[in-house]
């Protein structure tokens, strides 16, 4: 599967200047780690985000948001977030900055 070019952009622009970061192809996408854990990524037109299992169902509530079900099976933790969901590029910073404090917290690989 291919995955959104321009959104992969985005992304490598708002990350820049974050150290210590790999781009991995995962998925049928392409994914972005911190410290050996995915963090967010592109299926297709989507961006994958990692909020964590405490904030999943917020996560869900918001516009444009639908579970990761990429295994036929939605998994905790993990959303999809629909293009006019992150449309703004303040909406694509705000999911950057939050699945980055949430992989933060979790100890290296």
């Amino acid at each position: 599967m291919a995955y959104d070019e321009g959104l992969a952009e985005r992304l490598r622009d708002i990350l820049r200047d974050s150290p210590a970061l790999t781009e991995k192809k995962m998925f049928g996408g392409l994914a972005f780690l911190a410290g050996g854990h995915m963090f967010v990524g592109i299926v297709g037109a989507a961006l994958m985000a990692r909020v964590g299992p405490d904030d999943h169902a917020a996560a869900l509530a918001r516009p444009h948001v639908r579970p990761m079900d990429f295994t036929g099976k939605p998994m905790k933790g993990y959303v999809y977030v629909d293009p006019p969901g992150f449309a703004r590029d303040a909406d694509l910073e705000g999911w950057v900055r939050q699945c980055r404090a949430f992989v933060r917290s979790l100890p290296p690989k």
